[in-house]
This record gives C-alpha cells, structure tokens and sequence, in this order.
C-alpha cells in the first residue's frame, strides 16, 4: 500500500513538473518552419484587402518580427496568416493554434493573468465616431442614445467607468468584429462607434463616404497596444522584445508607422492622418511592457 501511495505521488510530482514547464514556441516554430500569426482583418493597426492579404502597421511590424526570428533560427520563415476576432484571440494563443498575434489588443492586468505582452507598440486613445451632422459632440450628448462597440473588447466599459458619464443612460449594441460595428453606425442602427481611435480612422477613411463620419469627444482611456504571446514564454518573448527593439533604434518602425498612418494606404487610397502621438512616442524611447492601468487612466 505504502509503494502504492510512494508510485502516485511520484507521478503526481512528475506531472505537476510536466506541468509547470514554460512553453517553446521557438522549437515549434523551427520544426514546423512557419509562425502562426494572428492577424485581424478590420483594425486599424491590422487589417485585411482581400483575397487572404493582411497589411497594416502591426501586421508588417509583425512580419519583421517573423524575418528577425527567423534569423535566429538559422531559417526561412513562411508565416501562416491566422484571422483572430476580440472573442478568440486570448484562447487561440492559450491552446497554441496561433504563436503569437500582433493586432490592436490592449494590455491590461486582467489578460495579464492568461497571456503575456511584448514591448507596446502603438498607445492608443479610446474615443467615439460619429454622424458628421448628429450634433454629438461629448459624452453628455450620448443621453438616449444608442452606442455600438465590438464583442470581447473594452470600450464601453472604458465608457461606463469615465466620470463623465455618470447619469448618462444610453442602450449598448454589440458587433461581431469591428467593421460590424461601423456598420451598425453608417446604417442608423447606432448614434456612435465607440472604440480605439485608429480602428475609428480606418472604418471612416475605407467607408463609402469618409466625410459623412467624424471623431469627437473626450479621450476615454489611454490604452497601451502590443503583440499578445504564450504565457510564461520567455524565448519567445525575448525574441519579439529584441526585434521590436532593433526596429525602434534602425528608425524603421517609425517609417513603418509614417507608411500605414500619414501615407495614403488601400484598398481606397486614403491617408489616415494621423501622427503618432507623444505616447506612442514616449513607448518607443523607453520600450516597457506596462500594462493599462499604469498609465493613469481614471
């Protein structure tokens, strides 16, 4: 009885320690010659053309990434472009169908706990799209009114917590993605999109009418935006960190970003006007992984 006990708690240390081991994504991308990368199809910083082509400043970044990783390895990479939604994205990178994703995702402490983040990237300011003639101009004139945001994401909440929208009573309809989304406001189904300003300037600059739409109110959150990777791997989290690194100090992030947000980009050839902001700029100087909640949002 006694060996009895001794051989299963030997087995279950075994398989506590089997456990506990840290993934290798970078052996399995060896192996397999190919990342797995999580693209999106309708953000800002990672969107989709067509015909299985995904651009965009994170998923370029990202390519750069695989190209640095690659060297590493001793070998040619092929990426895999895998579609993530808000939904899927965290389970996909826990159950290792994706390697790593470089889309719009916010690092927070809360994903904290199930993924890890590489050096932010892009910090992004939470505001509202709306009607060019709707009259909405701030939160307070949201009173009554419908609010589109994308499943799985964090902006109406982000909304709801703002202090001033205390007593603001407004009906929340949820997209399945973000281009839903916009189609919930270019319809009249809702009186704002309320999401990441860059997904905002890339749903007004590639809709039909890009002059019928405008960006107002308040900043809701500042948001820090990075590549999202297996918990616990730090190879790979090295990996991703190193070239993001190298990109920042050859300059050739920021004529990445000037390409995908100053330069006019498809599939409509359009700018979309934007200068990195002193945030992203103050990232890129100082590469951290903070989350969120240490850049002071109220």
């Amino acid at each position: 009885m006694k060996k009895h006990l001794l051989a299963l708690a030997l087995f279950s240390l075994a398989a506590t320690g089997a456990m506990a081991q840290s993934p290798d994504t970078l052996a399995k991308i060896k192996e397999r010659g190919a990342v797995n990368l999580g693209v999106r199809d309708s953000s800002g910083l990672a969107f989709t053309v067509g015909g299985g082509k995904y651009v965009g400043f994170h998923t370029e970044m990202a390519e750069r990434i695989v190209d640095d990783i690659g060297k590493q390895l001793g070998t040619k990479l092929k990426v895999n472009y895998q579609p993530i939604t808000s939904q899927n994205r965290i389970p996909l990178i826990q159950n290792g169908t994706i390697d790593f994703e470089c889309g719009s995702t916010t690092n927070n402490k809360a994903r904290q706990k199930d993924v890890d983040f590489a050096y932010t990237t892009y910090v992004e300011e939470v505001r509202m799209a709306v009607k060019a003639n709707s009259g909405i101009k701030s939160i307070k004139d949201l009173n009554g009114k419908t609010v589109a945001t994308t499943t799985g994401t964090t902006s109406v909440q982000t909304l709801r917590k703002n202090e001033r929208a205390n007593g603001i009573d407004f009906k929340e309809v949820m997209g399945k993605d973000h281009a839903d989304s916009f189609l919930l406001l270019e319809s009249g189904r809702a009186d704002a999109f309320v999401m990441d300003g860059s997904i905002l300037a890339k749903n007004i600059a590639t809709s039909k009418n890009p002059k019928d739409f405008a960006i107002v109110g308040e900043t809701l959150s500042v948001e820090p935006i990075a590549c999202m990777l297996p918990k616990g791997d730090a190879k790979l989290k090295k990996a991703v960190d190193d070239s993001i690194v190298r990109q920042i100090k050859d300059g050739s992030l920021a004529k990445l970003y000037d390409k995908w947000f100053l330069q006019p980009i498809p599939p409509n050839n359009v700018a979309l006007n934007m200068p990195a902001s002193e945030s992203t700029k103050a990232a890129w100087a100082n590469p951290n992984d903070k989350p969120m909640e240490d850049y002071g949002n109220k």
